[in-house]
């Protein structure tokens, strides 16, 4: 109880939250693997309520690729997995899971985790599935290897 009020104080709960700077550090490891490949990619980076932080579009990549790069990431912090995963049930005959909203069947949408919580997503598109998925685990590893220092 609280003293001066008599009411009970309730504990809130803190957690990381990307930042601007952490965005950017992101997607510059994902524009360094797309550039290694020669791909040109639109890289994504969305908070943990699905809010877009930072957005990038490679030289050369199709417009449409802005907003597939935000549904696969939108879909990777909804659903808290990889939407390989949606891609991979779709494939094995699972049609159904097409039907979930927000639900993005393509490769290349990670959630962006910090000690084990989802702090994010990053979504990639403009090349192969198989592709975009290469680009988002690089983003996806720099945060990784970012906190591990």
């Amino acid at each position: 109880m609280h003293p001066s009020t008599g009411k009970t104080r309730l504990e809130l709960a803190t957690k990381k939250v990307l930042t601007l700077e952490a965005a950017k550090h992101i997607a510059a490891a994902a524009e360094a693997a797309a550039q290694a490949h020669n791909w040109t990619m639109v890289i994504a980076i969305l908070d943990d309520g699905a809010n877009l932080i930072y957005l990038e579009r490679m030289d050369g990549t199709q417009t449409g690729s802005i907003k597939v790069a935000q549904a696969k990431a939108e879909c990777a912090i909804r659903f808290k997995r990889p939407t390989k995963m949606f891609e991979d049930t779709v494939n094995g005959g699972r049609t159904g899971f097409m039907m979930l909203p927000g639900a993005m069947p393509v490769e290349g949408g990670l959630p962006l985790e910090v000690a084990g919580k989802i702090v994010g997503a990053i979504g990639v598109s403009g090349a192969r599935s198989d592709e975009d998925g290469v680009v988002a685990k690089a983003g996806a590893d720099a945060l990784a290897a970012s906190q591990a220092e």
